[in-house]
């Protein structure tokens, strides 16, 4: 009976260390998987205080590297204690999308590995949960439901003791596996705290990436900031096509805040110069980099690409890209040991271009460069700039004067004004002689310092030289070939005089077609951008004109030669160039008036692009 009770009671005892094995073997297996669970935990209700301190959501995945399609705003820039300041989330890019959470924080600039400042107010309960993250309520603002959201908005209301300046953070989470942690919202700065702090080379704020509070606008332009505008005038709160840069000094003299505006679809660009030659430049660029905008600093040592600086010396950054238009906020401080001084005067440059993968292009057209040097420190200006060289500008009014006005009418007077006046001497010469030969000499003269300009200004040849300087050459030859042609024509009775008579004439012509062309290509160029569709325009109904009065003059001249009244022997006699008779009283009225009218019209067309150019 015994040993069957101690029997017994060993079984109970074995039972019992199994069961305990196994409850231990279950509770370490239950742990192994809570633990390979843990890390894939989702939170689609947005209760992720877990991930207040350092924002990355426990999803068991890397976040995204790209530049996130989502940005921050806040309606205001400054700020006191209590204040209220309206903090947005939305969807940045141009293409569709959407995200189902987020978490948004607000911390110190200065450390941002610091715990949460302030809280948030809740304007859409249905949509957004406070969590508290740190030791306040509400310090942080999450998603509720998993829905999908465009565009978020709470309120932050500013603590009684807040640091010197403020950015806010968010994450945002668009798939389960795609999400981006702690993007970078705007810095936001304590009204007045500015003066007090110590003045550094390279301020400890850390740079942001959003909107600006609001547009840019020119008001105050000359009265409480300096612009330079293209167009004149403009205004980039209401023009999409205006390229805008202001800056203003801060109340405390220590620091610059720039804004710069264009339409580009790669990168907008501002530049401080002490003369109107690229090289040795202070740039400053603002590039969309994927539906978002980095601001940076660069140097140009020459016609070479931007070399980026090193040091990060922009501060209080901000952007916004809508409509193809690239806005960019940035302030720097007026000395830095590597940068201009801006306590001197420079010449401002504006440029933009295209961009692929942050690497930014060529610019798309000659950079506006302001009229004078301004002091970027000093009283308020606003500025005029252009985008054409003064030296492309003589270039371009030289050659129309040339082209447009003398040679025009020094071919129509020696093709139907020849065989007029025939008792009639200019210095021994035949009045229509001398005017054409006068006008022909006075073409080509323009036309050769017209021509030069252009390699004084580039220094030589340009690289980047197109059909239109290749044209231009090939006419600058012909047109000096022409008069030592001329010298060399044969008297009137040699034999080889009808030889030189139609290699002049087909000569002058292929010079004069050359000529056009190459005025249509010029004012197209990147240096001497003339207003388009008007310029071809003007141009057309230049040519048109030419080719109308021609037309006329020869129909009247034919009409002359086969009229059968009693004078047709005199008109054939004037007509022919055998003609030894002046006939002075049959020189037709209406050749005369055709001629003035054809002198008014040349001399308008020239005078509307002479007005042109010099508005550029």
């Amino acid at each position: 009976m015994g040993k069957s009770m101690e029997g017994n009671a060993q079984r109970h005892r074995q039972h019992r260390e199994a069961e305990a094995s196994v409850m231990s073997c279950l509770f370490l297996l239950l742990t192994l998987l809570m633990r390979s669970v843990a890390p894939v935990t989702g939170f689609s209700n947005g209760k992720v205080s877990v991930a207040c301190e350092d924002m990355v959501p426990q999803h068991g995945y890397q976040p995204r590297p790209d530049p996130p399609p989502y940005n921050i705003t806040v309606d205001k820039s400054t700020f006191s204690p209590g204040d209220n300041i309206t903090v947005s989330l939305q969807v940045a890019s141009i293409k569709p999308t959407f995200f189902k959470g987020f978490l948004m924080e607000a911390r110190d600039a200065g450390t941002l590995d610091s715990s949460a400042v302030g809280f948030f107010m809740l304007t859409d309960p249905h949509e957004s949960r406070l969590l508290q993250c740190g030791h306040t309520q509400g310090s942080g603002v999450s998603h509720r439901s998993s829905t999908k959201k465009t565009c978020i908005k709470a309120v932050w209301k500013s603590p009684q003791e807040p640091p010197l300046s403020v950015q806010f953070l968010a994450t945002v989470v668009h798939e389960y596996k795609v999400y981006w942690v702690r993007i970078p919202g705007p810095v936001v700065s304590l009204r007045g705290g500015g003066t007090a702090a110590p003045f550094t080379d390279s301020p400890s704020l850390t740079t942001s990436s959003s909107a600006p509070p609001t547009l840019f606008t020119s008001v105050g332009c000359g009265h409480s900031k300096t612009c330079l505008r293209d167009p004149v005038g403009c205004h980039p709160d209401s023009d999409p096509h205006c390229f805008f840069l202001s800056f203003t000094t801060d109340e405390a003299g220590q620091s610059v805040m720039f804004e710069l505006s264009g339409p580009a679809e790669g990168y907008v660009s501002a530049a401080l110069s002490l003369d109107k030659w690229m090289g040795n430049d202070d740039v400053y660029l603002c590039v969309n980099d994927g539906g978002r905008v980095t601001i940076s600093a660069a140097h140009v040592s020459g016609r070479t690409h931007p070399e980026l600086a090193t040091q990060d010396n922009l501060w209080g950054q901000s952007w916004r890209l809508a409509d193809g238009v690239i806005q960019c906020r940035f302030h720097r401080n007026i000395i830095l040991s590597n940068r201009f001084t801006l306590n001197q005067s420079y010449y401002l440059f504006m440029a933009n271009g295209s961009s692929h993968h942050s690497l930014i292009h060529r610019h798309d057209y000659q950079p506006l460069i302001s009229t004078n040097q301004q002091l970027i420190t000093g009283p308020p200006v606003d500025l005029t700039g252009s985008r054409s060289p003064l030296l492309i500008k003589f270039h371009g009014v030289l050659m129309l004067t040339a082209w447009m006005w003398t040679v025009s009418t020094a071919v129509i007077i020696a093709r139907h004004y020849k065989y007029f006046w025939l008792h009639t001497t200019l210095l021994g010469k035949r009045p229509w002689f001398q005017f054409h030969r006068t006008m022909m000499v006075l073409a080509v003269v323009l036309t050769c310092v017209a021509f030069s300009l252009p390699f004084i200004y580039r220094r030589g040849w340009s690289k980047r030289a197109g059909v239109h300087a290749y044209i231009g050459c090939t006419v600058m030859a012909l047109s000096v070939i022409q008069p030592i042609m001329a010298t060399l024509r044969p008297v009137p009775d040699s034999p080889r005089r009808i030889i030189f008579s139609w290699l002049h004439l087909g000569a002058g012509s292929v010079t004069h077609i050359l000529a056009m062309v190459c005025v249509f290509l010029g004012v197209a160029q990147q240096a001497l951008l003339l207003p388009s569709p008007w310029s071809p325009a003007v141009l057309t109904g230049w040519v048109l004109w030419i080719m109308f009065t021609d037309l006329l003059l020869l129909i009247h001249t034919y009409t002359l030669r086969n009229t059968g009244n009693d004078d047709n022997d005199d008109k054939e006699h004037m007509l022919c160039p055998h003609t030894e008779r002046g006939q002075q009283r049959e020189i037709p009225q209406l050749k005369n008036v055709v001629f003035i009218v054809f002198m008014i019209g040349n001399t308008g067309f020239l005078s509307a692009f002479i007005k042109a150019i010099a508005s550029l």
